[in-house]
Formats: structure tokens, sequence, C-alpha cells
């Protein structure tokens, strides 16, 4: 499992830009839609082959009779972030190992790009979504590594949730930027940027 990218979710794609944009200090670039649970991104590449996605429902696009994923179908309030994705070699092994929670493969495409996500059937993943999506790419060239860089460089990644310690056990993740703590929940996260150290959350 390796950290691929962070998604921040707003009320309209618009709202959950500026309130990324305002943060770092660097402008998004376009992205696409995603026709399978009718929302649409813009995206920013990050050192270290990262990259972060601003994301909201489409609402020129049909409604799915099923939930959304990044239990968008609730989200209210301020532009946040909402979830982080890891990127996984074998996808249906990795779930064998998790929780049911952590969902079921979706195929997914956006222009050049497909892969498979793990979405939970209620489109909620567990600790009220401070576990991460898991995603398999199956094209050889992925955001992270094509999307041009914008002089971001994630220092540390920091999820607070009641449940800390068993998000703790149960991620296989190797990463040292990713800090988990015991407290109400909340994702942050901290950036080198080119004007100088910002928190985006």
């Amino acid at each position: 499992m390796q950290f691929d990218h962070i998604a921040i979710a707003g009320e309209t794609l618009e709202a959950a830009v500026a309130h990324v944009e305002d943060a770092l200090g660097v402008a998004l670039l376009p992205g696409g839609k995603h026709a399978h649970f009718g929302t649409h991104n813009q995206l920013l590449g990050l050192a270290d082959g990262l990259y972060l996605e601003a994301i909201s429902i489409d609402r020129d696009a049909p409604t799915p009779d099923y939930p959304r994923w990044f239990d968008l179908d609730r989200f209210a309030g301020a532009p946040r972030i909402s979830n982080w994705i890891c990127r996984s070699e074998d996808l249906l092994a990795e779930l064998e190992t998790l929780p049911d929670g952590a969902g079921v493969p979706v195929a997914l495409t956006r222009g050049d790009l497909a892969w498979r996500m793990a979405v939970p059937a209620d489109g909620i993943l567990p600790c009220d979504g401070c576990f991460p999506a898991l995603i398999q790419w199956d094209v050889a060239k992925i955001p992270g590594d094509i999307l041009p860089g914008s002089g971001c460089k994630l220092t540390r990644y920091e999820i607070a949730h009641p449940e800390a310690l068993w998000l703790r056990e149960t991620i296989s993740l190797d990463d040292p930027r990713v800090q988990f703590v015991e407290g109400p929940r909340e994702m942050r996260a901290t950036f080198e940027t080119p004007h100088g150290t910002r928190v985006l959350s």
C-alpha cells in the first residue's frame, strides 16, 4: 500500500478549488468528470509522485441510483479534506486482509485513465472516512507521475480520530509522513510550498 493522493470535497467544485488555492497559494489544473458517480474534479501535482484533487458532486450529471464515493451524498458545510487514497498493486488481495467496510472494487475510467477503486456499498469508509480508499491503477502512467509539478511537497499528513490506534494497527502503510493521533475527526496536511509552509485541512 502506498500513499497516492488526497481528496478535498466541497459542496461545489468551485468552493473546493478555492479552498485549496487559498491555503496553498497555487492554482489547480483542470481535471474531468466521473460519469459513474456523477462527480467532477480539478487536480494539483505534488512532489514525490503524490497529487491532490478537489472534488464535488456534478450537478449537471445524472444522479446515480446508488451512493456516491467519498460519502459525497451527505457532504455539507465548508470545503475540507474528506479522504485520502492509497495505491495497491493487488486490490483484491489487499481487500481480503482488511475490514469489510473497506469496500469492493468498482471499475472506473476518465479520459485515458482507468482504475479500480474500493468503494463501500453505502459510500462511507470506516472511521468516518479516515480509513483510506484503496485504488489500483490499470494504466502505466498515473496522475501523480504525469501532472505538472506545483512546487508543493507534502511533509505531514495527520489523521485525528477517536479510533486512531485501530487505524494505525489496521492500515499497512510504511510512510513517515502519515501520523495517526487520537482526537476529534480531522485530517490536516502540511506542505512546503513556493510561499513557505502551509496547512490544508
